[in-house]
């Protein structure tokens, strides 16, 4: 009966390349730094050999797990797949593995996600899109894992992060309908308990509707909590309570779905009758019918930025931009238009 050959070691390479285990190491992930002619025996070793070193060997010899750990709060949210998508990417080119876990953004979920990557020695850990609160901050502390921010950022505590600036974005938004001809105009943003982009996002409502001398308007916000369903129930709201709308600024992109939807289901058509404009600029942004107006965020350039920055930190100790701002855009499809002389 033929046995399997036992898989070769790094150990059984240094062996037989007459060298230590560290000087194969570093042929393998810094070769320049090791002589020529120990250079072409650990490389003849290894062909001779067929080793292929696996991840557990290099967490040995470094003390790190080459894996970085991702908290992000919904995986069902289409938004997050552009950004898992680009911490990916970065996280190969890096070098890393990654973990992703969906915390539902429940506390004590978030805390025992924690612990996990901590017991699995995760190198460091991405907070996306979650306000950082205090036990958050100091379970992380506690566990001694450097961590980074993306798509949030902390007033309350020094932590690196990469972000929009939601402010600025959503005054951009609501600017882009008064100018439209628009000015009887609603929103429907996040509950701000809890939320991190939710209360910059109204106050860029509010300064757009401010600086157009458009006051009256800051009355008519209806808040939502992430879904779809939720923010149909409040687009019900808002319009049972303002019917002579002719615009509404969503803090998402399913938000005007969610919208669109329950102007279609009472026949009022979209953007014939009230322009809709959405916020991140997901995939199905493009697809929906209409096609949403919204504010593009680089969904993809922030999840690579954040995993980048906390490389940076993991191998520096530091980062050169504490707080990152990439840039939005307004990406103008078939949800609005000027507003109608007539309804």
């Amino acid at each position: 009966m033929n046995k399997n050959k036992t898989k070769p070691t790094i150990r059984d390479v240094a062996n037989k390349a007459g060298v230590s285990i560290s000087t194969v190491s570093r042929v393998m992930n810094a070769p320049a730094s090791v002589v020529e002619n120990k250079r072409q025996r650990v490389l003849a070793a290894i062909e001779e050999l067929s080793y292929q070193p696996n991840a557990f060997a290099r967490g040995l010899i470094y003390k790190k797990s080459f894996t970085l750990g991702l908290l992000i709060p919904d995986i069902e949210n289409m938004y997050y797949a552009g950004m898992i998508r680009g911490m990916q990417d970065a996280c190969n080119k890096l070098g890393y593995s990654l973990m992703i876990c969906n915390t539902d953004r429940d506390k004590e979920r978030m805390i025992s996600y924690i612990d996990a990557f901590h017991e699995k020695q995760v190198d460091g850990i991405v907070f996306a899109s979650d306000k950082m609160f205090p036990e958050y901050y100091e379970k992380l502390v506690g566990c001694r894992i450097p961590f980074v921010m993306v798509s949030s950022h902390s007033d309350e505590y020094d932590i690196p992060c990469v972000e929009v600036d939601d402010e600025a974005a959503a005054y951009d938004a609501a600017a882009y309908l008064i100018e439209l001809g628009h000015r009887q105009i609603g929103m429907i943003g996040f509950n701000h308990e809890n939320s991190i982009s939710g209360p910059p996002r109204y106050e860029g409502f509010v300064r757009a509707m401010t600086e157009y001398g458009l006051t009256s308007n800051i009355a008519n916000v209806k808040f939502a909590s992430h879904y779809f369903e939720h923010a149909y129930q409040a687009a019900h709201e808002l319009f049972t309570d303002h019917p002579q709308l002719t615009a509404v600024f969503c803090v998402a992109d399913e938000f005007a779905m969610g919208t669109i939807s329950y102007l279609r289901d009472r026949h009022i058509l979209v953007p014939g009758q009230v322009s809709v404009v959405g916020f991140d600029n997901h995939r199905m942004a493009g697809m929906y019918i209409p096609k949403l107006t919204t504010i593009s965020q680089p969904i993809y350039d922030l999840g690579h930025r954040a995993a980048e920055k906390l490389h940076e930190l993991l191998t520096t100790g530091s980062v050169m931009v504490p707080r990152e701002v990439l840039q939005h855009k307004l990406i103008v499809r078939e949800s609005s238009r000027e507003r109608a002389t007539t309804i």
